[in-house]
C-alpha cells in the first residue's frame, strides 16, 4: 500500500492556483509530480510496522546494562501545519534478556517520524514501542527538535527547540534516569 500520487498532484495544482500561482508556468509543471513523489517519502512511515523492524533483529543477551543509541537524526511533519520539524532522538533501554540489532532504533525512529506528527507522540511512541516488542526492564527516549511552524510562521522563534522525554519502566527511577541524561548531555567529538 501506498500513498495516492495522483490525489496529491491534484491538491498540489489546486494550491498552487489558490495562491495565485500558474501552475503550467516552466518552473512550476512537473511540481505536483514532484510534491507527490516526496510525500509518498516523507509520509512512508504510514505503511511500515515498528513490530516488523524489530522483531526480525532480537537477540538472547545476559547483557543487563544501558544501551544507548543517541544523536539519530530525524525529519518529520507537524500535523497542525504540515511543516518540517526535525532535530535529534536518544534511545535507551536496560535489556532483561534481549537485545536488539542496533541499526533497528533508527530504522524504527523513522517509521514514526515520517507520519504527520507531534513531538510529543512520537516520544511517546519510540518509547512504547521498545518496551511491547524488546521487553526491556525499561526505556528512555528524548527529542531534541526545531519546528518550522514556529520558526516560519507565527511566533517567528528563530533557532529555538523543543525537548521532550519519555521514561518507561526502570527509568523512573532516579539513578537510571540520571545515568541516562549524563550519557546523553556528555559531548561527542565529530570522529572517533
Amino acid at each position: 500500500m501506498s500513498v495516492d500520487l495522483k490525489k496529491i498532484e491534484l491538491a498540489t495544482k489546486m494550491i498552487l492556483e489558490a495562491i495565485k500561482e500558474n501552475p503550467e508556468r516552466e518552473g512550476l509543471i512537473k511540481t505536483p509530480q514532484r510534491v507527490a513523489k516526496s510525500f509518498e517519502e516523507i509520509c512512508g512511515g504510514y505503511f511500515q510496522n515498528p513490530k516488523e523492524i524489530l522483531n526480525d533483529a532480537l537477540f538472547e543477551s545476559t547483557n543487563n546494562e544501558m544501551v544507548v543509541v543517541r544523536d539519530i537524526e530525524f525529519y518529520s511533519l507537524c500535523e497542525h501545519h504540515i511543516l518540517p520539524f526535525f532535530g535529534r532522538v536518544h534511545v535507551a533501554y536496560i535489556p532483561d534478556k534481549k537485545v536488539v540489532g542496533l541499526s533497528k532504533i533508527p530504522r524504527m525512529v523513522n517509521i514514526f517520524a515520517k507520519r504527520l506528527q507531534i513531538q510529543e507522540q512520537l516520544t511517546e511512541q519510540i518509547a512504547d514501542a521498545i518496551m511491547d516488542i524488546v521487553q526491556p526492564k525499561g526505556v528512555g527516549v528524548v527529542i531534541h527538535a526545531r519546528h518550522m511552524c514556529m520558526e516560519m510562521r507565527g511566533v517567528k522563534s528563530k533557532y529555538s527547540y523543543t525537548s521532550t522525554s519519555a521514561l518507561r519502566g526502570i527509568f523512573l527511577e532516579e539513578k537510571t534516569r540520571e545515568e541516562f541524561f549524563n550519557i546523553i548531555n556528555v559531548p561527542i567529538q565529530n570522529h572517533f
